[in-house]
């Protein structure tokens, strides 16, 4: 894990989800991911986009690169996961959801979070869209 995540990821605990620089006053969540071939147990900072009361959006953009994040991966392989948001941990599955929900999540999320219409516009991939949901 980089030091940067490892600050916000710190930060982030530190005081019940909130923090600043990059991420400051947007949605953030911390996914506690398993690798696709490793097994191993890895945690990512996310910007995430709250789709209701029960379920967040989290876009595999990497900045409109033109391949997806490990963590990305990592959740087709292992959908079973957890999240923390603000101070609470929460068992979810993950689904990449397509067509006509994939777009209206994203574009709501690009509409309170303008750099991923640049990452969108960036990339020729579509950029994935999965969602959270507890279980």
């Amino acid at each position: 894990m980089s030091d940067w995540n490892q600050q916000v990821i710190e930060e982030f605990r530190a005081n019940d989800g909130v923090v600043g620089g990059t991420f400051e006053g947007k949605p953030l969540l911390l996914l506690h991911h398993q690798g696709a071939k490793s097994g191993t147990w890895r945690v990512s900072p996310l910007a995430c986009y709250p789709v209701d009361d029960r379920r967040w959006a989290v876009f595999a953009s990497r900045g409109g690169s033109p391949t997806n994040p490990d963590w990305y991966h990592n959740l087709k392989a292992h959908p079973e996961v957890r999240i923390e948001v603000g101070s609470e941990t929460v068992d979810v599955t993950a689904t990449e959801v397509t067509g006509e929900e994939r777009q209206r999540i994203f574009d709501a999320h690009a509409a309170t979070w303008p750099i991923f219409a640049e990452y969108d516009a960036k990339t020729e991939r579509e950029i994935p869209v999965i969602v959270l949901e507890p279980r």
